[in-house]
């Protein structure tokens, strides 16, 4: 199934001319958000002739309280679909980040140059909860004033009854954005919340694709059993 619809897929890109790309933004103070960039870079690299690109943002971009960084915004201008990502710090989006949203009013918003890209959005921290919620709803408040279409998370929830574990996908159960958690002595989120950015990567680029490419689109749909399967799986052994 996935090879006819990558196939369609090309075929769609050939047609129109041009690759659908694809930006990753994001910041990450300790690392641990980064890699949920990697995974969805990596989702979206797996969609065959698709640009990915990440664009990470530091403190280095801020300036007395102002962000600036003309390259990395002419690479988001060129973009078809853009995922932002940044960690949770007290229940909101890291300052950094917001300075990188607030520099996009003038003159993106101001001249609606982001309108109809497609937008998605992930956060980590360390707490279980930690008000992830919040800092999605503001990526997702921002796209919507920038005149975006935004994308969620499609995946079942896992860990939510006795037989679940800390591995399974979409463990914390989101679908406003992905949502990773980092235990504060661990270098990175569990293996459940990297596959499940992974997984989400893939979806953000499909419809990415539908809209820019005109590709045709294929709904994955699951049942909560065969869901619940599939996390018990993942967790055997691999030979």
């Amino acid at each position: 199934m996935k090879a006819g619809r990558n196939r369609r897929i090309n075929a769609a890109n050939d047609a129109r001319g041009q690759m659908t790309n694809v930006a990753v933004v994001f910041q990450s103070g300790k690392g641990h958000t980064k890699v949920l960039a990697d995974a969805v870079l990596k989702g979206v690299q797996s969609i065959p002739d698709v640009s990915a690109q990440a664009c990470e943002i530091s403190g280095k971009d801020v300036h007395e309280g102002h962000f600036k960084n003309p390259s990395l915004m002419e690479t988001l201008d060129r973009s078809d679909g853009i995922v932002f990502g940044c960690a949770t710090y007290m229940g909101s989006a890291s300052a950094i980040f917001k300075a990188f949203l607030e520099a996009a009013f003038q003159p993106h918003w101001f001249e609606q140059r982001w309108k109809d890209k497609i937008a998605a959005g992930f956060t980590n921290s360390a707490s279980q909860s930690g008000d992830k919620l919040c800092t999605l709803l503001q990526l997702m408040v921002f796209a919507m004033q920038m005149g975006m279409i935004w994308v969620g998370v499609s995946d079942l929830p896992g860990n939510n009854w006795s037989g679940g574990s800390r591995t399974d996908l979409n463990r914390l159960g989101t679908w406003v954005g992905a949502m990773g958690q980092s235990n504060a002595d661990e270098d990175a989120p569990s293996i459940g919340d990297i596959e499940t950015a992974e997984r989400f990567g893939r979806r953000f680029t499909l419809v990415c694709c539908r809209f820019t490419a005109g590709a045709s689109f294929e709904t994955e749909r699951m049942s909560e059993p065969e869901f619940r399967k599939l996390n018990l799986e993942r967790r055997r052994p691999k030979r």
